[in-house]
């Protein structure tokens, strides 16, 4: 089968096109042919070495995948022929995948497999972040930095399902319209969004800040929240890992919340079982509509992130095999 594999650690370029024989799994294991592929940040640190998970060169990068059920066990609900996505963790980007029944989630009939592969990383990390870390409800007014990108647009998504008031800011004014299409009530450029913040809020502030960028702008979102409000930490896109001097969470009683979904479902597997039919439930319902991918040919994984790495991505890349 083919593969895209890390051969070493320079950045996208480094992938490589490469025959590899098929996985063969385990007694427990759901066997899945690969359709799509989610590009997600971690594949492009992981092509650079930089990513806290270091497997040995040669490997392949991909989080998440999606396509049929070759084979399955007995007791896993899933039948040859089943349309799924799946979480990997690393080891995604190939045709063939042998997974653990816990990591295989099923699909509607029907359902645009290329789409459902640029679902879980997103969407799942962003339902665990506002869901179980950041407590949103109904009438809560979030805030969204980098949201055009892929965490962004499932954060817009999903806090306006869950009836929150959701101000969005992106980086140039060419972003401003994919913003609006995710359903922000309204679109800040990441220039001054303290005082429009300010502003739209009338002094008050927002409940949750959604940051999967940090760098710069982490001490203007703390100074953006409402008294008892929550800064939600997914990632660092912006490279600089900021630093929180506390006395500024003492002022207005607010609070900076780690956001690590990954590392949660080490310690409560069964979690994304319980998230993925919650997200069902929305979808089936309308309130949640999956987000549109920018798809890839297989071969152009490089390509995919280096879209990414220079910000001209806008939304959720996908490779389809």
């Amino acid at each position: 089968m083919r593969a895209l594999h890390v051969t070493d650690l320079t950045g996208p370029d480094a992938l490589q096109v490469v025959d590899v024989p098929e996985p063969v799994g385990g007694p427990d294991d759901v066997v899945v042919d690969v359709k799509a592929c989610g590009v997600a940040w971690p594949d492009l640190l992981l092509t650079r070495g930089e990513y806290q998970i270091k497997p040995p060169v040669p490997f392949a990068p991909g989080a998440e995948v999606a396509g049929t059920v070759r084979s399955a066990p007995a007791g896993s609900g899933l039948s040859a022929g089943d349309p799924v996505v799946a979480v990997c963790g690393v080891g995604g980007w190939q045709e063939t995948v042998a997974l653990p029944a816990a990591s295989v989630l099923a699909l509607p009939a029907g359902f645009d497999l290329a789409v459902a592969a640029g679902l879980p990383f997103n969407t799942l990390t962003v339902h665990f972040a506002l869901k179980r870390r950041g407590q949103v409800k109904e009438g809560d007014t979030v805030l969204v930095h980098g949201a055009s990108g892929g965490i962004g647009i499932a954060a817009v998504q999903l806090a306006k399902a869950y009836g929150a008031r959701v101000l969005a800011v992106v980086s140039t004014e060419a972003k401003v319209e994919v913003a609006k299409a995710a359903g922000a009530d309204e679109v800040l450029l990441v220039d001054g969004f303290k005082d429009r913040v300010k502003e739209l809020t009338g002094g008050r502030g927002v409940d949750i800040v959604v940051d999967p960028v940090g760098g710069d702008r982490f001490t203007d979102s703390l100074r953006s929240l409402a008294p008892e409000g929550r800064l939600l930490v997914i990632g660092f896109t912006g490279g600089e890992i900021p630093q929180v001097k506390v006395n500024r969470l003492l002022l207005n009683n607010v609070s900076v919340v780690g956001v690590g979904w990954g590392a949660f479902l080490m310690t409560a597997p069964d979690y994304m079982h319980e998230q993925w039919a919650e997200l069902r439930a929305l979808i089936e319902s309308g309130a949640f509509v999956p987000p549109a991918v920018v798809e890839h040919p297989f071969d152009e994984a490089a390509q995919a992130l280096r879209s990414m790495d220079d910000r001209t991505l806008a939304g959720k890349a996908v490779l389809v095999v």
